[in-house]
């Protein structure tokens, strides 16, 4: 059988008759220079894609950083930095690196409102050049600079780089630990693994519950790696076992070993995308975009997962204990944003501003009422301002909740301070005179403050339970003014057997 005989085509006109070469083949060397020049402007853009992420970041955590006062979960961050230090480890366990971290920090830079938040301004704006630089990395750095900026304008991002919790640590771990992923699942030598494993370890010290990321993190090595999946495991091994020895040594009061939260209701998923976000349409607009990064190839899949992973992880557990809290899954943000910057990126240049101008304007607003004065959802200064304003001495106070207590030890003066009638053994709430017992006891002040957070629903009547308010209302004291500043409500209670004629 005789072989086919071989024909060969000639080229049909001139090679550079303007044939349409878009992969760039055939091109001439001729424009090294240019290619240079592609060159230098892509380091501009990598630059750029972390660099402008901070700046913005940087800027907008700090404009009005001492505006809010500080909410009852950040009272309890002050209350440990100006304890002995062995106090500190005393507390919430779960806590305690974060707050030895704060104690440390207040013996340097003092433990005012502005010094105690400016640990997490320096992560959240970190974490931003972070996520722009990872999303240089995985994608373009023209997609860089739209993710870190998405993440930069969100009022969540201002909201917590301007509060002082770890939330914005534990974001920054995240993102470090995605980072720290990648090199991983390309070339699991023992050096990589042993920079992802101490990123996995920070992540767990910070926050509890942000190891959920390592599910998502699971699934794309199980999804793209499965080779690897043996020395993935022994990596990450030491973070949850961090986590579980924290949890163990800090079973709270109430014998919960969990971080507090709520059981999972409709109420409390609507509630999701207002708490990660800042606006619930911008929750909605990032998950609209997100859409459009689909189908799951390599580097989408690793976002998509650091999203949704962890949130249907804590959804499953929250179905049995009530840990349902959106600001723990704050960590998930970064992937949102990267998400979005993908389908932005598909644009045009001008529609991709476009569409980071109109994030950034849907934000404004809330991004505004972050920085006044209860913009952290509390006002504890308008509660200082009410019992220094109008206590006179010899007043007492009663305290709904711990937190109270530490609100007026920091923004009341201390000469101008109720009495704490339940802390001081030698007065007796409840008498008009001192009883057999208690012979060298002072007896009950005639006004009495009651303040704790929230608002409660219920009247102020005598026998409503058995705390210290309702029975100092069953022993004559009647409420004569009640004030409802954001988050909080004061009560000037009166000793009518006294005032009544």
């Amino acid at each position: 059988m005789m072989d086919a005989d071989t024909m060969v085509l000639p080229r049909l006109g001139p090679a550079d008759g303007g044939v349409e070469d878009p992969w760039g083949e055939d091109r001439s060397p001729r424009p090294r220079r240019a290619a240079a020049r592609v060159t230098a402007g892509a380091t501009r853009w990598r630059i750029a894609a972390w660099l402008l992420p901070a700046l913005l970041t940087g800027g907008l955590g700090g404009a009005g950083l001492g505006t809010p006062g500080l909410r009852t979960e950040e009272l309890a961050t002050w209350r440990a930095a100006t304890s002995p230090w062995r106090d500190v480890w005393a507390g919430d366990r779960t806590l305690a690196p974060y707050h030895l971290l704060m104690r440390g920090w207040a013996e340097l830079f003092g433990a005012g409102d502005v010094a105690l938040r400016v640990p997490s301004l320096l992560a959240m704006t970190a974490a931003a050049a972070l996520v722009g630089a990872l999303a240089a990395r995985m994608f373009a750095p023209g997609t860089g600079v739209l993710a870190g900026a998405l993440f930069a304008v969100l009022p969540s991002a201002t909201r917590y780089a301007q509060e002082a919790q770890p939330h914005a640590s534990a974001l920054f771990a995240a993102v470090l630990a995605t980072w720290l992923l990648l090199p991983v699942l390309d070339r699991p030598t023992a050096r990589r693994l042993a920079a992802y494993a101490g990123a996995v370890v920070l992540l767990g010290l910070c926050q509890a519950g942000a190891v959920l990321l390592l599910a998502g993190h699971g699934w794309v090595v199980l999804a793209f790696r499965r080779a690897t999946a043996g020395r993935w495991l022994a990596a990450v091994l030491p973070g949850p076992l961090v986590v579980a020895a924290l949890l163990r040594s800090g079973a709270r009061v109430d014998g919960g070993l969990l971080p507090p939260g709520v059981r999972v209701d409709p109420g409390a998923l609507a509630a999701t995308p207002r708490e990660l976000f800042g606006v619930t349409v911008l929750g909605a607009v990032l998950a609209g975009l997100a859409l459009f990064s689909l189908p799951l190839r390599y580097a989408a899949a690793i976002c998509t997962a650091w999203a949704l992973v962890p949130a249907l992880g804590l959804l499953l557990v929250a179905r049995v204990v009530p840990v349902w809290s959106p600001a723990g899954l704050l960590f998930t943000v970064p992937a949102w944003a990267v998400l979005a910057a993908v389908a932005l990126s598909r644009l045009r240049a001008h529609g991709a501003v476009a569409g980071l101008a109109a994030v950034a304007l849907v934000g404004a607003p809330a991004q505004v009422a972050v920085r006044g004065p209860d913009g952290h959802g509390q006002d504890p200064r308008r509660v200082a301002a009410i019992v220094d304003g109008l206590g006179r001495r010899g007043d007492g106070v009663l305290y709904g909740d711990p937190a109270a207590r530490t609100l007026v030890a920091r923004y009341v003066p201390a000469d101008r301070r109720p009495v704490d009638v339940l802390a001081t053994r030698s007065v007796d709430v409840f008498a008009t005179r001192p009883g057999p017992d208690c012979g060298g006891c002072d007896v009950a002040p005639r006004r009495l403050w009651l303040i704790q957070p929230g608002h409660p629903t219920v009247g102020w009547a005598p026998g409503n339970g058995d705390g210290a308010a309702a029975r100092a209302l069953r022993a004559g004291y009647r409420p004569a003014q009640v004030w409802r500043p954001a988050g909080f409500t004061v009560v000037l209670l009166t000793d009518q057997r006294r005032t009544s004629p």
